[in-house]
């Protein structure tokens, strides 16, 4: 059965991130507000971290503007902010048999990660791999499993295949360099000069600094082309891709109005015509992806990495080095 309370009652109080408008960081604020009531699929966490991601940055700023037909389009359907979370379990709903509580969970949610408790659908929940501090679990659901899917669903990686990272020492891309390599990929990781060291020590059997080269001039056919960041025309990632490669579109800026979508679509529409395969794909959250990125994490073949840990009521300045400082790896939120 669902929690209810009566009228009389006194409703507890969290403090949690929100934001009643879009805009810059400054929409957001810091306050009490009421605690989530729980449904009866529905998991109640006490949040200990959470962490910063793009689609943070879009929830607050409402761009692309093509995003608001999902999120609200005069202003934010959900008030609290937040997509990663990592805690433990407080109570269960009555449909719930995964969970009790006590267990130390991560997951993925639509929106309310950055508070002091959040109600979620247990489907997108899964234990916390037993080796990581709750800051760190909380930077694997979205971005992990980004790149996981992408990987693996969207790209059909093998054992042995040339698999190119473009952006891989960001939040998406730390990730995506290790499980191919855990896939049995040759990895060559794309990056900036100061981010070098960091890709090599992903595992990166080659690492590319974007400002001394130009991957896409380059010789090297690549099997499996991973682009999270969007900044190559596709006719350029198309001549370092295999006559039979699989080019694999996560991301990208793009305009004011569609943002990615139209070079997203200008892919799909292009690999009607061509050899190669040109795709995008749509990221599931959930169980399944987690409990695999569990199991990757435990044995040591994937290993989160923080460049900043903020805390909850300094969430604004956390996303705006994110977007000004262009932060890599993840950032971190300790609750």
């Amino acid at each position: 059965m669902s929690s209810q309370t009566s009228p009389n009652a006194t409703v507890a109080a969290m403090k949690a991130v929100v934001q009643d408008r879009y805009g810059s960081t400054d929409a957001l604020s810091f306050q009490d507000i009421d605690k989530p009531t729980m449904g009866d699929g529905e998991v109640l966490v006490r949040v200990r971290a959470a962490s910063i991601n793009h689609a943070d940055w879009v929830y607050t700023s409402g761009r692309p503007l093509i995003a608001r037909l999902a999120f609200g389009v005069r202003k934010p359907k959900h008030i609290v902010r937040g997509k990663d979370l990592a805690g433990r379990v407080e109570e269960v709903g009555a449909d719930v048999t995964g969970f009790r509580p006590g267990d130390e969970v991560y997951g993925e949610v639509e929106a309310g990660g950055f508070a002091e408790f959040a109600a979620v659908p247990a489907q997108l929940l899964a234990l916390k791999p037993a080796n990581l501090t709750f800051e760190q679990a909380a930077t694997v659901p979205l971005s992990a499993r980004t790149a996981l899917q992408g990987l693996r669903d969207g790209g059909n990686i093998q054992a042995g295949q040339k698999v190119l990272i473009n952006g891989a020492s960001g939040g998406v891309g730390t990730f995506a360099v290790q499980i191919a390599k855990a896939l049995g990929a040759e990895v060559t990781g794309v990056c900036s000069t100061r981010n070098v060291e960091l890709v090599r020590s992903l595992g990166a059997d080659q690492v590319i600094d974007y400002t001394q080269e130009n991957f896409t001039e380059s010789e090297v056919l690549y099997d499996l082309i991973f682009d999270s960041i969007g900044n190559h025309p596709l006719s350029a990632l198309r001549q370092v891709l295999a006559p039979d490669g699989t080019l694999v579109l996560s991301s990208g800026t793009g305009g004011r109005v569609l943002g990615p979508m139209g070079r997203l679509l200008r892919a799909l529409l292009l690999s009607l015509f061509i050899r190669q395969n040109l795709r995008t794909f749509s990221a599931k959250p959930g169980g399944e992806s987690l409990d695999l990125l569990r199991e990757l994490i435990e044995s040591g073949q994937v290993t989160p990495t923080i460049e900043k840990t903020y805390p909850l009521a300094q969430v604004p300045e956390a996303i705006r080095s994110f977007v000004d400082d262009h932060a890599r790896a993840k950032i971190a939120i300790t609750v």
